[in-house]
């Protein structure tokens, strides 16, 4: 049985901050913004805080890469401090995740770390059926970065002196609305907007190259890679591209849904929560690094497949293909170029817990020595 799964986000507004943000706030009196410090001071915060006005009650702007959850716990704090509804969540992934996982431990009553991990785990929770009494606060997102954090109804928050990256999973996590304003993406730096974009392709390439797949995801999975392959290079050529950047916003979008029809993905998702959780790489540069490895070793079973990630792209090959992508986007591809030896590698795989993304791989990943070997191609 194939089983289709939507999530409890209820509208996705494509409109600049100050006309999209204002309808969503409309029916509640209280709006924390979280954002992060080097968002806060900067044009965009400044228009979203405008279009919360007199509603806006606290603000959290300390929410730092990879949402740990010394951070995750304070925003909790003060989302029940300030009585807020609704948290506006401006930024990229981290921002965003981090306000799914405060949210939740609000709904919960968690109040310490080791509850808060002990309520996900490192594999996560189900999904609850998002079809019962709402629960406050809800999220309005304005992502910044192209990682769609916004459409996903899981989170990742990590605990800095484990090294360790959890998933938490909640059908009401997902916002209840974002909104996508392409004026947004403008503060953020190439590398991190380029980067996320490729974590877009990560999305929709491992899904495309699953050995479960769906006629639903191969159709936005497909139509994701090809908005990616000509919306991503023309930001790069220039970056005051509005209408590049906005067919990216909506590429991203694409790039998740194949989830909702049950295709999960693989080893590159799961390496980078572990190079993520262990070494702080930046979700986006993790699918650079990752993809095309994985693809080179997932090429046995299902070369078929990425021979058409070669076509789009441009490339002899699914890998050849995503690494001459990725570095004409100036972006890295191997691990020496983030600081990790070839000495590092077998006890990163070592992280490995048995579980999924990396247990999903469509080539099974059978071992830690596996994982090992997958590293080792991104050298």
């Amino acid at each position: 049985m194939t089983l289709h799964s939507w999530p409890a986000q209820q509208r996705v507004r494509h409109a600049a901050v100050a006309e999209g943000v204002p309808p969503e706030i409309e029916d509640c009196g209280k709006v924390l913004l979280a954002t992060t410090r080097s968002l806060a001071g900067g044009r965009i915060a400044a228009a979203v805080r405008a279009a919360i006005g007199a509603k806006l009650v606290a603000e959290h702007a300390a929410m730092r890469a990879h949402s740990p959850v010394e951070d995750v716990l304070a925003l909790a704090a003060l989302l029940r401090e300030s009585g807020a509804e609704r948290v506006v969540a401006l930024g990229g992934g981290s921002v965003i995740d981090g306000a799914k996982v405060a949210c939740f431990a609000v709904w919960n009553g968690i109040t310490d770390g080791p509850a808060l991990v002990a309520s996900a785990g490192t594999r996560g929770a189900a999904a609850a059926a998002w079809d019962r009494v709402e629960p406050s606060p809800r999220i309005i997102a304005v992502p910044t970065t192209l990682s769609a954090a916004e459409f996903a109804p899981h989170a990742g928050f990590t605990d800095l002196a484990a090294g360790r990256k959890y998933r938490s999973t909640q059908a009401m996590q997902v916002p209840r609305a974002v909104v996508l304003d392409p004026a947004a993406t403008l503060e953020t730096p190439a590398e991190l907007l380029l980067s996320s974009g490729i974590r877009a392709v990560d999305h929709a390439v491992e899904r495309w190259c699953a050995a479960e797949r769906a006629p639903f995801s191969d159709a936005v999975s497909r139509q994701a890679l090809e908005m990616l392959a000509v919306a991503l290079p023309a930001v790069h050529r220039d970056p005051g591209d509005l209408a590049a950047r906005g067919v990216a916003q909506q590429a991203m979008w694409l790039s998740v849904m194949g989830g909702w029809a049950g295709v999960p993905t693989g080893a590159s998702h799961g390496i980078g929560y572990i190079l993520g959780g262990a070494r702080g790489v930046p979700h986006g540069i993790t699918s650079c690094l990752g993809l095309p490895a994985v693809m080179q070793w997932n090429a046995p079973v299902n070369a078929d497949r990425q021979a058409d990630i070669a076509r789009i792209l441009g490339g002899a090959t699914g890998a050849e293909a995503l690494r001459g992508f990725i570095r004409g986007l100036g972006l890295p591809t191997t691990l020496a170029e983030v600081g990790i030896g070839q000495e590092e590698i077998d006890g990163l795989a070592a992280r490995w817990d048995g579980g999924p993304p990396i247990a999903t791989n469509p080539r099974p990943v059978r071992s830690v020595a596996d994982v090992a070997e997958i590293l080792r191609l991104m050298t």
